[in-house]
């Protein structure tokens, strides 16, 4: 018996295409040209009467830091990257908010990044377009927390509310916590603290009346119901979406990149602003995930961002991706 390795394979492969072109040069030439940019990215299906459909604003590819996870090793964190196929000494981190139509009510759970030229992020309005919805269609924004890649979203290139038509609400635990001076003070020496007190004027300035601050355990619209999952931020806020006897989760953060902390969950990673107590929502969010065999939603996760919890062994979870479908 022979076997074959990886470089003979890519060997082989290098060859045979030079022998094409030495042969043709036309035979290269597939007969539409390569695509430079990748189709719309959003994904729907129906939970119940529920229809949900998931926005890609993009994601972001970066070097791994020391930093990004603060309780593990370098060793450890590239080994999950890898086992991950994420590209050599890189971290790809998506972004993907929810849209949610009730039947009743349009509801968007966070907005992105907003407008960002030249970037792999803020997609989110292309996509919504491409999906047939006018941000004037929508009746309800939902903010789980407010860092800048949930909330800038609210904003238009000039400075505008992306949704005019739409009720804004935001956890009234996270409102005081980032609008307190007192905390921003406090924290002025924190660099990625102050960027975050900074944006979050910048961004929700001004909106202190018309933004509604909401309570945890209370319904956000209808059939949305807030559920406590503080840690990431003081009033960070997952959800439990019902259609009949139906239903899934809207995690939010609690994780970051599932790769990591859904499979590492006592795993830091650098934007818990309480990181103990992340990783105790985090347990205690996935038991119930696991236990009820909900369908979850995350916005960290890959798109299409949604898949089901399973425990697997001692402390660890592990995701199991939805298969994509052309039906709903």
């Amino acid at each position: 018996m022979t076997s074959t390795t990886r470089r003979q394979v890519l060997s082989g492969a290098a060859a045979a295409g030079a022998a094409l072109l030495t042969v043709s040069p036309r035979a290269a030439r597939a007969s539409a040209p390569i695509a430079t940019q990748q189709n719309a990215g959003f994904y729907r299906f129906k939970v119940g009467d529920i229809e949900v459909t998931i926005l890609h604003d993009g994601a972001r590819t970066f070097p791994y830091s020391d930093t990004f996870v603060k309780n593990a090793t370098r060793e450890q964190a590239l080994a999950a990257a890898d086992e991950a196929f994420m590209p050599k000494g890189m971290v790809t981190v998506p972004f993907n908010p929810t849209l949610i139509n009730t039947g009743s009510k349009l509801v968007l759970i966070d907005t992105g990044f907003g407008p960002v030229p030249n970037a792999p992020v803020g997609q989110l309005f292309p996509n919504l377009k491409a999906a047939g919805v006018d941000p004037k269609d929508i009746d309800i924004v939902i903010l789980s927390h407010l860092h800048p890649d949930h909330i800038n979203g609210l904003r238009t290139a000039d400075g505008s509310i992306a949704f005019p038509n739409a009720e804004l609400k935001a956890p009234a635990k996270d409102w005081a916590f980032w609008m307190s001076d007192e905390n921003m003070a406090k924290l002025a020496d924190n660099k990625m603290m102050k960027d975050y007190f900074d944006n979050t004027r910048k961004i929700l300035g001004g909106l202190d009346a018309r933004m509604t601050k909401y309570d945890w355990d209370k319904e956000v619209a209808p059939g949305i119901t807030s559920i406590a999952a503080p840690g990431h931020t003081p009033g960070h806020t997952a959800f439990a979406v019902a259609s009949g006897n139906k239903g899934f989760f809207v995690q939010s953060d609690v994780t970051n990149i599932p790769e990591f902390f859904l499979r590492n969950p006592d795993w830091h990673v650098a934007y818990d602003f309480e990181p103990e107590l992340a990783a105790k929502t985090r347990h205690k969010f996935y038991d119930m995930a696991a236990s009820e065999k909900m369908l979850v939603t995350g916005f960290h996760f890959s798109f299409p961002s949604a898949g089901h919890v399973e425990k697997d062994g001692g402390t660890r979870y592990r995701l199991i991706p939805i298969a994509w479908s052309a039906a709903l």
